[in-house]
């Protein structure tokens, strides 16, 4: 049996694609091999969508890299990209990729210092913006920028903003003007680009993202090609069910590694791209015209989803509600069974399989026919919301809700955990569509390596690995590790050791199988007085688990208890007065009543308490609700990624407010 599975082994290895040294040298190649399939698919001005097919791409990315050519871009050189998802940013990264030049991105929710931080801590002298709202952010302190001399606009600007710049020092272009030069560009023209493509090593640099910030000053994440081209030449083994031709709809910022990296990899899935927005009823409507394969996106916005597919049964009330929640009830307990059944449960100790195969067989029989009739009346509905031809959904970025996978588990769509970090271009973990195990992220990713080891107070205490099971910091190894944040050797040292392997701050378990569990943030640990370790997502995650509530953020560091920042959904917390006839003139006074007190301090208890593993430390003693949901930009990054140093300054006086005697 050893012998077969070796000889499977080997097939499998001799038959896998070889992947060239660079991104550009990628995209030529899928160019070459499938020249007709549809990379892009955007918006015209109608509003309707149009397609680009890989070949057409391909010409266009040598056309505009030959005019930047001209435009004195070379070898080495740090370009701004500031700008969202859309067709022109895959031109623009491509088209200086192929010239050996790296891009330095960042999306249109950056606030102004960020941009101006980014751009002159890089020395970018050319810079892309999507708007003349972004290149405004940088223009009202130029001098934070004394580099940049040349901005390309994708939308063109109005003639006062272009005056505004020449006023500054900087030549403002048009994005189209560059295409219609492009055009222009004959066959030496695209030799030469093709040429200098050769030119790009593995371990050249081919992006610096900052990071979001979420504990101080960004720092610049220097990602090479090879980075990126080992995870492309494994993405098939992990999404087996992908297919040539596949449509991704893109809705996170493409700037984020995360969205980035899938960038890359749907190009090594010989796939496509349509561009839309992280909007639920600018999403829904997208979907309906392109009907995705795949669609990638944070917990919050699977959140949203789901909680609006709650709203819209619980308004129809009566018998379609009550089916729903027998549905989901009995859709719950059948997806236990055929976890058990089916060996689809992450064990963190040795233990034979047999008596989960026997524990899921008798509700597996006794409840497929109800849950196969629950689907085609209740539940087929809601998957139609993602497409006709929907193969599954991605999660990553944070922490998903319980509540959130249950739901995609019971509509029959794939919803796989992915977990990864900036620094590591990013995955080291991915659900498998055919093997979605509960309890668990997925299996380590094949181009990495992780282990586990032993910790106090967030410092490791050995490089040695524990044992499959055991707690600890979660560290990473392999070719898809960064080469180090630029210009800060020395933060670089903190975090990647002589051996090679970088802490992600992360704690960890493993299991059996190799399967990650993330418990919680080493770097976000909150200390009590009392010496009490807390981990503030675990306690957040579970407090999202109320339909009431929309956002938590746990303070507490060195007090004597924990409080929250709670921000409520602000529909369900109306409806709620109005089934119960509670008093208000407006939301603020409605926040402020005491049957709303009573509603969030009743759904706190309820959700962490000593029944679903929480410590008595780890009890919510004080709360305040907030009227506004939090902002990208203001409290929550691009990745929709709580940004705690942030909230801590801005809720200074709301946070004072709930330790006042300490």
């Amino acid at each position: 049996m050893g012998k077969m599975t070796k000889v499977k082994e080997i097939l499998h290895l001799s038959h896998k694609e070889k992947f060239p040294k660079n991104l550009p040298l990628l995209l030529k190649k899928r160019a070459e091999e499938c020249p007709d399939i549809p990379l892009q698919a955007y918006k015209n001005e109608l509003g309707k969508f149009e397609f680009l097919n890989y070949q057409l791409v391909y010409r266009r990315v040598l056309n505009l890299a030959a005019v930047l050519k001209d435009f004195g871009v070379c070898r080495g050189d740090l370009v701004g990209l500031i700008s969202d998802n859309r067709r022109e940013w895959l031109l623009t990264d491509f088209a200086l990729l192929a010239l050996g030049a790296a891009d330095v991105p960042r999306g249109c929710d950056s606030m102004g210092t960020e941009i101006r931080f980014i751009l002159g801590f890089t020395n970018c002298r050319l810079c892309f913006f999507e708007n003349e709202r972004q290149l405004n952010k940088v223009l009202e302190k130029v001098e934070d920028v004394p580099e940049l001399k040349d901005a390309v606009l994708f939308e063109s600007p109005c003639e006062l903003t272009m005056e505004r710049a020449a006023m500054a020092g900087i030549r403002v272009h048009k994005f189209i003007d560059l295409e219609d030069m492009a055009k222009r560009t004959d066959q030496e023209g695209r030799d030469k680009i093709e040429e200098e493509m050769e030119k790009t090593e593995a371990g050249d640099v081919a992006t610096i993202i900052f990071t979001s910030g979420t504990t101080g000053t960004p720092k610049g994440v220097m990602i090479t090609h090879d980075n990126i081209i080992a995870q492309c030449e494994v993405i098939k083994d992990v999404l087996v069910t992908a297919r040539e031709g596949d449509i991704w709809l893109s809705v996170l910022p493409i700037w984020h590694i995360m969205e980035r990296a899938y960038l890359y990899c749907i190009i090594a899935l010989k796939s496509g791209i349509a561009y839309s927005k992280p909007a639920i009823s600018i999403m829904t409507q997208d979907i309906k015209e392109i009907n995705p394969n795949w669609i990638v996106g944070v917990p919050r916005l699977w959140d949203a989803f789901v909680q609006s597919c709650y709203r819209s049964i619980k308004k129809k009330g009566g018998f379609p509600q009550a089916l729903f929640n027998f549905s989901m009830t009995i859709g719950l307990s059948w997806g236990w069974a055929y976890q058990r059944f089916m060996g689809l449960v992450c064990r963190y100790s040795k233990r034979a399989r047999f008596f989960d195969h026997i524990k899921g067989f008798i509700p597996l029989i006794l409840l497929s026919p109800p849950q196969l009739l629950c689907f085609l009346i209740c539940f087929k509905g809601f998957k139609k919301l993602l497409g006709k031809r929907i193969s599954g959904v991605i999660c990553g970025g944070g922490s998903l809700q319980r509540e959130t996978g249950s739901f995609f588990y019971s509509i029959r769509v794939p919803m796989l955990d992915c977990y990864g970090m900036t620094e590591t271009a990013p995955f080291l973990a991915l659900g498998n569509p055919r093997r979605l195990r509960s309890g668990c992220i997925g299996k380590v990713f094949p181009s990495a390596q992780v282990k586990v080891v032993a910790q106090k107070d967030g410092i490791p205490l050995s490089p040695l690995p524990l044992k499959p099971g055991k707690k600890g910091i979660l560290f990473a190894k392999g070719r898809q590790v960064m080469k180090g944040y630029y210009r800060r050797p020395d933060l670089t040292q903190k975090v990647i050791d002589k051996d090679g392997w970088i802490n992600t701050g992360d704690f960890a378990i493993l299991s059996q199988k190799n399967e990650v569990t993330i418990t919680g943030r080493a770097k976000d640990t909150i200390v009590l007085l009392g010496g009490e370790n807390i981990e503030p997502q675990v306690v957040e995650n579970a407090i999202c688990r109320s339909k009431f509530i929309e956002s938590a953020v746990v303070v507490g560091q060195d007090k004597k208890y924990i409080a929250a920042l709670i921000v409520p959904y602000k529909d369900a917390l109306e409806n709620f007065a109005a089934e119960n006839h509670v008093y208000h003139d407006n939301y603020e006074s409605l926040l402020n009543a005491s049957e709303t007190f009573n509603l969030i301090r009743g759904e706190i208890d309820n959700l962490v308490d000593d029944k679903n593993g929480f410590r008595t430390c780890e009890r919510v003693a004080k709360f305040v609700l907030l009227p506004e949901s939090f902002k990208i930009g203001k409290e929550i990054n691009g990745k929709q990624i709580v940004m705690r140093h942030k909230i801590e300054k801005i809720y200074a006086r709301e946070i004072r407010s709930m330790f006042f005697k300490n």
